[in-house]
């Protein structure tokens, strides 16, 4: 009984962790990303219209990608340590994502990569907005 008592706090703390982290991405995604993809992720940003090519819909990461969110090429797009020549009009944001702390995110194959908190805190919330 004692051991699920202290399941049931650990995965507490854990779902209040992940609550956390998508609640601070989400944030970081309004001040960040929002005026293009839209307050929602969906692509209907203001300045949306004036770009020579439509964001996505950020909501369909995972659906475009075989069911699984591309955390690698997300993450390396944002910072920009990967160019898409499709995205030539998207700013590169790793400089103002930066943090003191960095932390390891895990990759679908089940690798680490190490990214800055605020940059997984953005991605947390990316991940949250996936539809299904």
């Amino acid at each position: 009984m004692f051991r699920l008592v202290l399941a049931m706090i650990a995965a507490a703390g854990t779902a209040s962790a992940q609550n956390t982290e998508v609640a601070k991405g989400q944030d970081l995604f309004l001040y960040f990303c929002a005026e293009c993809h839209g307050s929602d992720a969906e692509s209907i940003g203001p300045i949306a219209e004036m770009l020579a090519i439509n964001p996505p819909e950020l909501t369909l990461l995972a659906e475009r990608n075989g069911g699984k969110f591309p955390t690698e090429y997300v993450a390396m797009q944002i910072d920009g340590r990967i160019s898409v020549a499709s995205h030539v009009d998207m700013p590169v944001f790793g400089p103002y994502l930066g943090s003191d702390q960095s932390v390891a995110i895990k990759l679908p194959s089940g690798q680490p990569m190490l990214v800055t908190q605020n940059l997984a805190d953005l991605i947390a919330y990316l991940q949250f907005v996936q539809t299904e």
